[in-house]
């Protein structure tokens, strides 16, 4: 299989989505050389036609500053998810589109919700076309190029239907290429959700069958498709037995198979090097193949760039910020729950800083902190950081802090995540041991010198914290509550930012958790404050008259900034607005309304979600 070339081609194709108009993810005008029954007659030309499925895989998650977004050229998609959540805060929506989903306000017709759907029947409609002409082409340069090019659409396949389940539950099954006159565009409804992924997992497993074994942080190996058939499983699974449906083990089983034959076969680990290792791993300009699986690459010299440093670092930006229930859950370096320190609740950032996991100091700025390439501490910067507590991971040297300047490859798929899975998976079926354990989650916690996770203890005294309705879930029960709420706390604060917690929350049936109010770092009251413990003020909170400081931010108390209990407390972001969760619609996106007025209903609606039709 050719090397790939990160480059976007417009491939000739039929798809769902053209009546709705959506071929915005072509950057020039299709050319006849490049239709199916020319492209589709050699080696090569599915090599061309591959390439045009990773092209619009990519778009999927174009980041601000990258050119050519099939969803939107403003706002990157993950953050339409990413901001729903409760990990981290925008203080700005700079793209006025995710204001419905900051808000929790969306319907049948906001943007992002009806750009999902199109861009996944886009992708699936380019893999049929390529398996449809692969069964008519017997011209190939190797014996098994028809098999490698049928398991790289497979894979992508699969991922489109991953999404759309993810999203919108039941949805039209399509495995052949539809024109925009064919009745099928008009007259499909929806498949049953246990009959898409059933077909879903047939995908994978061709592709792990048949995808090459050597590692490619830029190609989908068989390591991919185990990677994505864990994470497909774990959801369907996980999803199934806290909503009440049906056949959940046998997903779950599942997810531990294929996630045990990747620990075991992949050669793939953790990765360990340097004193901040988990730091290093997103920090790194090119992706680190001891433990990241798949990455989207990046490179100046072809145009493709993204903005996660001056996202991170900005004062014009979303100005993004950690929350403080997420920061809670850091443990302490002897395992200990940070919440069972005495006066937790009132520690500012230098103390609650101290002997805490690894990934704190590697996640967001504390004392001690250092850039990339820089020898200079630097401490949280309030003005571009909504919560104080301000983000660093995916944060690389400072020359990569102007606009749309940032070339480090973004991982899509990495070993960690499948050792949480595994975890998980074993865990919800009353079958993890210890062995278990030792095999997926003590490497995380050794790597952030965290003292290891015993289920025997864990099992014994639940954390009242993870426990708790009001900052845990409530919902776990059963012999292994204990040690489920620590893969839970672990899958928090090792996946943070990989947009993957939006699904989890949605398939632990946690969606209240996103009606809790937006706080960030403890304030005892107004004064100036050293935040990393070098000895210089950094930010300076005043009320009544503006004292003279040498602080670098100056925020005036209940007008530039609010505090919990008003004269002191904790951060308090978004005072303007309240979250409301339908526990009965919102774990399911509405269908989107253009596709419900091309299927005269045929398509029918989500429950509980309203677009003014009357079919």
């Amino acid at each position: 299989m050719k090397t790939m070339n990160y480059i976007k081609i417009g491939i000739a194709s039929s798809i769902l989505s053209i009546a709705a108009g959506c071929t915005s993810f072509l950057e020039e005008d299709l050319k006849s050389s490049l239709a199916p029954d020319n492209t589709y007659t050699s080696s090569l030309g599915f090599e061309v036609g591959a390439t045009g499925l990773y092209a619009i895989a990519r778009s999927e998650y174009n980041t601000w500053g990258e050119n050519g977004a099939f969803m939107h050229n403003g706002a990157c998609a993950y953050e339409v998810l990413q901001i729903s959540t409760d990990l981290c805060r925008m203080g700005t929506v700079r793209d006025g589109s995710l204001v419905p989903f900051a808000e929790m306000t969306l319907n049948p017709s906001t943007l992002f919700v009806g750009s999902y759907w199109n861009w996944a029947y886009n992708l699936i409609a380019s893999a049929n076309e390529l398996l449809i002409y692969s069964e008519k082409n017997n011209n190939w340069d190797y014996p098994t190029d028809k098999q490698l090019y049928q398991a790289e659409a497979r894979f992508f396949r699969a991922y489109a239907y991953r999404t759309l389940v993810y999203l919108y539950g039941d949805v039209p099954w399509v495995d052949r290429p539809i024109d925009a006159g064919d009745p099928l565009l008009f007259e499909k409804g929806r498949d049953p959700r246990e009959m898409v992924m059933q077909k879903v997992i047939e995908d994978l497993d061709f592709a792990v069958t048949n995808l090459p074994v050597e590692r490619s942080v830029y190609r989908v190996t068989r390591w991919a498709a185990l990677a994505l058939k864990s994470r497909v499983c774990l959801f369907e699974g996980t999803f199934r037995k806290y909503h009440g449906l049906k056949d959940w083990e046998s997903y779950l089983t599942a997810c531990a198979t294929a996630s045990k034959r990747f620990i075991d076969e992949s050669g793939y680990s953790v990765y360990t090097t340097g004193t901040t290792p988990y730091l290093n791993l997103f920090s790194s300009l090119k992706a680190l193949d001891t433990e990241i699986v798949l990455a989207r690459a990046y490179n100046t010299a072809i145009g493709l760039k993204h903005d996660v440093n001056g996202y991170l670092t900005s004062i014009t930006m979303g100005r993004p910020g950690l929350l403080k229930n997420i920061a809670n859950m850091y443990l302490m370096k002897d395992g200990t729950p940070f919440t069972s320190q005495p006066g937790w609740e009132t520690m500012q950032l230098p103390d609650e800083s101290r002997n805490r996991d690894g990934r704190f100091a590697q996640t967001v700025r504390t004392p001690g902190y250092k850039r990339v390439d820089d020898t200079a501490e630097s401490a949280p910067n309030l003005a571009a950081t909504m919560t104080g507590y301000q983000l660093v991971k995916y944060l690389t040297s400072a020359k990569y802090d102007s606009y749309q300047a940032s070339t480090s490859d973004l991982p899509l798929f990495r070993a960690a995540e499948v050792l949480l899975n595994y975890a998980e998976a074993k865990a919800e079926l009353g079958t993890l041991t210890q062995d278990d354990i030792e095999l997926s989650i003590n490497p995380l916690r050794e790597r952030a010198d965290v003292a290891d996770l015993s289920l025997t203890e864990a099992n014994a005294h639940p954390d009242p914290y993870l426990a708790s309705a009001e900052t845990g879930y409530a919902n776990v029960t059963g012999d292994n509550k204990g040690v489920i709420l620590e893969i839970r706390r672990e899958r928090t604060v090792e996946l943070l930012m990989e947009n993957l917690r939006y699904w989890d929350i949605m398939r632990w049936k946690e969606g209240k958790r996103f009606e809790k109010p937006f706080t960030g770092l403890y304030f005892p009251g107004t004064g100036s404050y050293d935040l990393n413990s070098d000895g210089v003020d950094d930010v300076c909170i005043w009320s009544g008259s503006k004292p003279s400081t040498s602080a670098a931010t100056v925020y005036e108390l209940n007008k530039d900034i609010f505090l919990s209990e008003g004269d002191r407390g904790n951060i308090i972001v978004h005072t303007d607005y309240v979250r409301t969760w339908n526990e009965e619609r919102d774990y399911l996106y509405p269908i989107p309304t253009d596709d419900r007025v091309l299927t005269q209903g045929a398509i029918t609606q989500n429950p509980g979600w309203k677009d003014g039709l009357n079919f």
